[in-house]
């Protein structure tokens, strides 16, 4: 969308709706656009009904006078700017056909409705700021490293459509990854075009090279490549603990056992040396072959940051105060 004047007569324009809403008298209301809408048309609405039909609760007077609001909002958007079009998510149907209506009552206009279907997850809920877990496009609240890990995680039950839906693949491209997946669902295919898809879409091809290169460091390969950026969003949940620089000086360095109890990887130093001797613990992701392995300035990543890891998943992230 263009928002700037040289966009002449297709400028977008973003408005706020208590500019009218804000200045309308309840009684005005009432009498203007309440009387074009009987209770029987609303109670039919899909969005009513399943609020009216909720044990112990019902709808509140809020609720229900929500889509008369919005239908409002598409008067006053016709007459005062000449929008003629609606756009919104299938759950906003009912509220989308009220609001045309309303218009055709209130000024014998005749105006439209266009709804797509909702994004959904596999369990059948929708995607949103107030969902657990919502996605954004802005990097600051969801950074590009968990972005692409979110699309990378997608189910299988939905990467096909994600892909139609979000991608510019052709339709061949896609039937071919619907049947790698199908061949080979552990090699993530599909999802792994629909990650690199997404964050190049979003972030650019720089953060999409520089997030796959994380991923990668993640799982297995050396992380002493990453910026303290990408570290840091890499390893963002791991649990975390700093020591002193000063227990690296000397030459004498930091005793893997020591930091493995020190970390809580570990109960104990005899559990550490067990679980090195078992060739569970990794340090960068390389295997530790030995109790006397030591800590050093060679190990640090982005100046001052060690990775440990206990078995495949329970990593700790060092910090070198």
């Amino acid at each position: 969308m263009d928002f700037s004047e040289e966009a002449g007569t297709t400028r977008a324009l973003l408005l706020d709706n208590t500019a009218w809403l804000g200045t309308v008298t309840l009684m005005t209301f009432l009498r203007d656009v309440g009387k074009h809408v009987t209770v029987n048309e609303m109670i039919k609405k899909d969005s009513v009904r399943a609020r009216i039909e909720r044990p112990n609760q019902g709808i509140s007077y809020t609720e229900f006078s929500y889509m008369l609001l919005q239908g409002y909002d598409f008067v006053r958007l016709h007459e005062d700017e000449g929008c003629d079009l609606q756009l919104g998510g299938s759950d906003q149907w009912g509220n989308i056909a009220l609001g045309a209506e309303l218009v055709g009552k209130v000024t014998g206009d005749r105006v439209y409705g266009l709804t797509t279907p909702l994004v959904l997850k596999a369990d059948g809920t929708k995607f949103g700021k107030s969902e657990a877990g919502a996605l954004w496009l802005d990097p600051e609240r969801t950074s590009p490293y968990r972005f692409y890990q979110f699309m990378l995680n997608v189910e299988d039950a939905s990467v096909a459509q994600y892909l139609r839906y979000f991608t510019f693949l052709s339709h061949e491209e896609i039937a071919d990854l619907e049947a790698q997946t199908e061949a080979h669902p552990e090699r993530r295919a599909a999802q792994r075009a629909l990650a690199r898809a997404m964050t190049d879409l979003v972030h650019g091809e720089d953060e999409t090279a520089r997030v796959e290169r994380a991923s990668r460091a993640l799982f297995g390969e050396d992380p002493r490549a990453l910026d303290e950026r990408t570290l840091l969003e890499v390893f963002e949940d791991a649990p975390s603990s700093e020591v002193s620089r000063d227990a690296l000086g000397d030459g004498a360095g930091l005793g893997i056992v020591d930091a493995l109890e020190a970390a809580g990887l570990c109960k104990s130093k005899s559990a550490a040396k067990r679980a090195i001797a078992q060739g569970g613990i990794y340090v960068n992701n390389q295997r530790v072959e030995s109790d006397e392995r030591v800590l050093g300035e060679a190990d640090l990543v982005a100046g001052r940051y060690v990775v440990l890891r206990k078995g495949r998943r329970d990593y700790h992230l060092l910090s070198v105060g």
